[in-house]
C-alpha cells in the first residue's frame, strides 16, 4: 500500500478511481481529481505548500512533485502525464500536457494547454512554455509547434494508456 500521510494537518484528497502504487510517497497537502494514478516510487510531496492535480493525471515511476516553502505551488490540469524520473518543482501545468522522462521543471515555470517538454529537458525558473509548444534541451527552448497528430498521437494516447494500465493493478488487487 502507497504511503499517505498527514502533515501538518494536511491530509492528501483524492478523486474517484485512482490508482497508487505500493511504493508510491503522497504526503501532506496534495488533492487530486479523477482517473489519477501514482507509480512506483514517485513522490508527490505537499509538506512546504500545496499540489493540486485535475483529472486523468498521471505520475510515472521515480518522478518528484514538490514546491516552495510558502511561495511556489505546483497546478497541474488534466490529461497530464509525467514520465518517469521527472520533477516538477513548484510549477504550473495546463491541460493536455506530456512531460517527458527525465524532465525538469523549476519553480515559476508556466506551461500552457497542449504542450510537450520533451525527455531530458530542463526548464529553467520562470519559462513560459506557449500553448500547443515542443520544448527541448538544457535550457529548454521551443522546437517546434505541437501539431494534431502529437496531441492525438502521443499526448491522449500516453494520458490513455495510463488509465488502462491502472485497471491492470486494480483488477489483480480485487484477484486476491
Amino acid at each position: 500500500m502507497a504511503l499517505i500521510k498527514t502533515v501538518n494537518n494536511n491530509k492528501p484528497e483524492f478523486g474517484e478511481n485512482c490508482f497508487f502504487a505500493e511504493t508510491a510517497v503522497i504526503i501532506g497537502d496534495v488533492v487530486m481529481g479523477n482517473d489519477c494514478s501514482i507509480w512506483y516510487n514517485a513522490v508527490v510531496r505537499g509538506d512546504v505548500h500545496y499540489i493540486k492535480m485535475g483529472n486523468k493525471v498521471n505520475v510515472q515511476d521515480n518522478a518528484t512533485i514538490h514546491c516552495t516553502y510558502k511561495k511556489a505551488p505546483v497546478n497541474i490540469g488534466n490529461n497530464v502525464s509525467i514520465a518517469h524520473n521527472a520533477v516538477i518543482h513548484g510549477c504550473t501545468i495546463h491541460d493536455n500536457v506530456l512531460i517527458g522522462i527525465g524532465a525538469i521543471l523549476l519553480d515559476d515555470v508556466v506551461v500552457e494547454s497542449n504542450s510537450v517538454i520533451a525527455a531530458g529537458a530542463l526548464v529553467t525558473k520562470g519559462t513560459i512554455v506557449e500553448s500547443g509548444s515542443v520544448y527541448a534541451g538544457v535550457p529548454a527552448k521551443k522546437i517546434k509547434s505541437a501539431g494534431p497528430e502529437l496531441l492525438e498521437g502521443e499526448i491522449n494516447r500516453i494520458a490513455n494508456s495510463y488509465i488502462k494500465y491502472a485497471s491492470w493493478f486494480k483488477d489483480e488487487a480485487e484477484e486476491k
